[in-house]
Parts: C-alpha cells; sequence; structure tokens
C-alpha cells in the first residue's frame, strides 16, 4: 500500500510517524519545506527569544534509516484522482491513498493593501521576515530627528486577538520594558505604543470568560492598547484604518487576524466547505472521493456530535486526526472496519508574558492564571517539540530569557532577493 502524505505540520508528520516500520505500507511525505516547525512558538523567533533552529527540525534527518518512508522536497501543482498520481513542481508521484495535511495559510479578508503591506505570522520564513523588519525599524527610529516619523518607526499594530496576537503583543510589551530603553538609548522616551485590535467583544474568544478577562487586565497592565470590537479595514501609506473611523500611524502591522485553508487543482469544487476547507466523513475521507484524505487545519468535519460546526483549526485536532487515521490505514491489512475520528478535547492555554499566562481545562472544568499557568504553558510546549536537541536548546533559550530579561538573538539577517529563482524547476 503506497499512501502519499501532503504536509509536515502536525497532522501529516503523526500520521507519518505512526505508520513507520509498518511493512505493507510505503508512506511518501511530500512537503514545500524540507524540514519540521512548530508553530505555537513562531511568535518567540519572530520577538528574536527563539532561534529558527529551536522550533524546527529536517525531515530527512528525522526519518533517517526509516525504511518504509521517503521524504521528497516539493510543491503540490494538481491532483489527478483518476490515475491516482499527483503533479508537483519538479515531478509526479502515484498513491494508493493520498492524504492532505497542508494546514491553512494566512486569511486577509480581500484586503489587498493588507495583504501586500502586513507582517503575517504564520511560516518560519514570515517569522524571519517580522524579526528584520521590527529591528531594522528599531534602528531607523535610532536616527530619526522627525518625531512623527520616529513614532510610526516605534508604534506596533497587532491585528488579532487569538493566542498568537495575545502572545506577540505581549513579549512587545515585555521587550519595551526591559530591552529597548537599555539597548536603543537614542530613542529616550520617545513615544510608542503598541495596539492590539480585534473585531471579536474579548480576547481569546474560544477560551473561558474567565481567560478573557484575566488576559485584558494583564496585556492593560503591560500596557498594551486593546481595541475590540474593532476591524482593520485598510493599510495605506503606513496608516491602518479601523472600522471605528479611527486611524494608526505605523509601519508595523502584524497580521493574527485569520487563516484559510487552501484550494487544489483537481479536488472537486463539491468537496470543499466553509473557509475552503475540504469537507470529509467520520474517517476522514473526503466527500466526493475513493481514496482521498484530509485531517487537520485542512479539512472539516461535521460528524462528529460534540463538534458540529467542525472542529477548531488547532494542534491538538490535528494530532489526533493524524493518529486515527494512521491507525485505520492499519486496519485495512487486517479487514477490520475503520474507526470513526472523536476529537478529546484536552484544553487550550496562551501565554501573556513572563509569569503570566492563562489556562482553561475542561474536566474537570478549571481554570488557571499567573505563574501556575505560565509554568504549564512552558512545559507542554517543550514536550510537543519534535526532538530532544529542540527541546534542550529552547529550554536554554528560555532560562536566559527568564533570568536574565534578555536574548542576544537580535541580529539583521536577510537573503540577497536580487537572486531568487522560481521554484518551477525540472527535477534534474
Amino acid at each position: 500500500m503506497n499512501i502519499v502524505i501532503i504536509g509536515g505540520g502536525f497532522a501529516g508528520l503523526n500520521l507519518a510517524k505512526e505508520l513507520l516500520d509498518q511493512k505493507d505500507i510505503q508512506v511518501t511525505l511530500v512537503d514545500k519545506n524540507n524540514y519540521n516547525f512548530f508553530p505555537p512558538l513562531i511568535y518567540q523567533v519572530a520577538t528574536a527569544f527563539l532561534e529558527p533552529s529551536s522550533i524546527s527540525y529536517p525531515f530527512r534527518k528525522f526519518f533517517a534509516g526509516k525504511k518504509n518512508l521517503q521524504f521528497r522536497l516539493g510543491e503540490l501543482k494538481t491532483v489527478v484522482p483518476a490515475e491516482n498520481k499527483i503533479i508537483l513542481n519538479n515531478g509526479e508521484l502515484s498513491y494508493d491513498y493520498l492524504v492532505f495535511a497542508t494546514g491553512a495559510e494566512t486569511s486577509y479578508f480581500g484586503m489587498d493593501n493588507v495583504q501586500k503591506n502586513a507582517i503575517p505570522m504564520k511560516t518560519l520564513n514570515d517569522a524571519i521576515e517580522m524579526r528584520n523588519t521590527i529591528l531594522k525599524n528599531l534602528e531607523k527610529a535610532a536616527i530619526c530627528k522627525d518625531i512623527r516619523k520616529r513614532r510610526k518607526l516605534l508604534t506596533i499594530v497587532v491585528a488579532g486577538g487569538g493566542p498568537t496576537g495575545v502572545e506577540v503583543s505581549g513579549m512587545f510589551a515585555e521587550m519595551k520594558k526591559n530591552i529597548f530603553q537599555k539597548e536603543y538609548p537614542e530613542l529616550g522616551t520617545a513615544a510608542s505604543n503598541i495596539y492590539l485590535i480585534d473585531g471579536g467583544p474579548a480576547l481569546l474568544a474560544p477560551m473561558s470568560k474567565e481567560s478573557q478577562e484575566d488576559t485584558h487586565k494583564a496585556l492593560t497592565e503591560l500596557g498594551v492598547v486593546i481595541q475590540l470590537n474593532t476591524q482593520v479595514t485598510d493599510y495605506v501609506d503606513d496608516t491602518v484604518f479601523l472600522s471605528n473611523g479611527e486611524t494608526i500611524q505605523t509601519k508595523n502591522l502584524i497580521w493574527a487576524a485569520g487563516v484559510s485553508a487552501k484550494i487544489f487543482d483537481g479536488i472537486p469544487t463539491e468537496s470543499y466547505g466553509r473557509g475552503k476547507r475540504m469537507a470529509t466523513d467520520a474517517y476522514n475521507k473526503v466527500n466526493g472521493t475513493e481514496n482521498i484524505y484530509a485531517i487537520g487545519d485542512t479539512c472539516i468535519q461535521l460528524t462528529d456530535a460534540a463538534f458540529p460546526g467542525g472542529h477548531p483549526q488547532v494542534a491538538q485536532v490535528a494530532i489526533q486526526q493524524g493518529l486515527n487515521l494512521a491507525e485505520n490505514f492499519k486496519l485495512i491489512g487486517k479487514n477490520k472496519p475503520f474507526i470513526p475520528f472523536k476529537y478529546n478535547d484536552k484544553g487550550s492555554m496562551a501565554i501573556i508574558g513572563k509569569n503570566k499566562a492563562v489556562v482553561d481545562l475542561p474536566s474537570p472544568k478549571m481554570h488557571f492564571k499567573g505563574f501556575f499557568a505560565w509554568a504549564i504553558w512552558l512545559f507542554i510546549h517543550l514536550i510537543s517539540l519534535i526532538t530532544y536537541r529542540n527541546r534542550i536548546k529552547t529550554f536554554f533559550n528560555w532560562m536566559i530569557a527568564y533570568f536574565a530579561k534578555d536574548q542576544s538573538l537580535r541580529m539583521i539577517i536577510r537573503p540577497d532577493s536580487s537572486k531568487k529563482k522560481s521554484n518551477n524547476e525540472p527535477a534534474c
């Protein structure tokens, strides 16, 4: 049995890992990057508190010596279901079963100017670009004599009050307090603000009211200006336009406001549901197909009675769907029926700053905040990293940051864009 997995995130990697050493199953993992990375800690790379290698690891090194698993660097272009094959930017692959685990991409809700000028927060490349942009603007502000231009360079607007928006806002607030004044004496008492904008009535909408209120209070105490029931409507000439009629002058609009799945050539239009997510049955088989499956953020499954509107697009859903589908693939050789997917909600959490976090547990229903919640957040994220190497490096960096209130990773490193080549290249 030949299984091709598109995407090596939480869902795809856990599916592949569970199928290792299965004698009758050959797995090919396809990804446009040659590494796996840990999205929940992207913002710490973006704010220079972790280096990229702390949260990433090469696929080929991870799968070295695994006889039934191969890695293919490539980007999916077309699916040909009638021939059981896919066309990549650098060749073709045949399959018996095809699994989409492609996650989601940043959604700008049709706002072209925002897409063109804002700083996204979805990939490792985004994080490095954000780090470079913020650091370059700090350097420009340090030598800028015009007060208004300097304020634009220093002001940060974060769009989106989910975990990513909350965490990056808190991180910048602590950097402003503990680092910027010390390392940039040229700025003196230059005026700047950190704004957190969200279209809903509360931050961390999926979490408990206690978590929402605790987060709002903690961020406000850190100096973050929070505007709720407000949406970003445009971003032109360094001006953020808000739905309440206000504007904010800034060079730094960080976009953490929404995600959308991807549409792939060859998958029937009727197979897609809300948010471009592939609609699947209880076993994650894509509706309208025979041997194509989708797991994680790229799919929407309406068969789980506890989640009639579909599962949340979070890591635990992706991980559990990957593990469940792996077990079902193993059952094929045993001629046993598939097991329907049921999501086990293990809770949700968000970090706000040093010794500040919120945690909600569903069963029994409990809420934690402060240092204990912060310690839980650190532990869960640490053990979730892919290898011991990642865990040790991350723990080491966190300890330095905790005691020194700082890190030494603020280097502006950028490639020469003039030498970029197209990725639509032949295989050889």
